[in-house]
């Protein structure tokens, strides 16, 4: 013998859920608001979890999720993982020194490469970085592969604005 339906809170209509499934950037999330949607409209829950591509249990756990939390419940949980090797404050030290670029004379180099910000990050903390990890640490500070052009250390300035005025370098 099944039970009665576990009732759903109803401060949303179904179609104000699917509206709010429509702009949701997470696919997951949306298609819960969207079984919820189906099953508010009078769908079996049967009916209304294989339309949203799930099985009924998962249509039961969003709706409890929903009912205790409302549409933040829909969301999936923070998986839990290897805690980052570096701190708020380490991140925030490798962020501004990308930033500031390289000294040639004192770091020996024109460019940042990321085995160099290795190196560096070994020396500074003593945390070894292998360049994959690095270019993980890298995307998360929203920093990308992307850098300036080198400038030798014996340019002229002078010489390379007359340059783009005259078109040659002449005196």
């Amino acid at each position: 013998m099944m039970g009665a339906a576990l009732p759903i809170r109803d401060e949303l209509t179904a179609v104000a859920l699917r509206r709010h499934a429509r702009h949701e950037p997470n696919r997951r999330a949306a298609l819960r608001m969207l079984a919820i949607a189906n099953a508010l409209e009078g769908m079996s829950r049967a009916e209304a979890a294989r339309l949203a591509g799930m099985e009924r249990q998962a249509l039961r756990d969003a709706v409890v999720r929903y009912n205790a939390e409302g549409l933040a419940g829909l969301h999936d949980r923070p998986k839990p993982g290897r805690p980052q090797r570096l701190g708020e404050a380490e991140q925030a030290v490798l962020a501004a020194r990308v930033f500031r670029g390289p000294d040639p004379e004192r770091d020996g180099v024109a460019a940042w490469t990321r085995a160099d910000l290795g190196r560096w990050l070994e020396e500074r903390f003593g945390k070894p970085f292998h360049p994959s990890g690095l270019s993980r640490v890298l995307r998360r500070l929203d920093l990308s592969r992307q850098k300036v052009r080198p400038v030798h250390p014996e340019a002229d300035p002078r010489a390379q604005e007359r340059f783009r005025k005259r078109g040659c370098a002449t005196p």
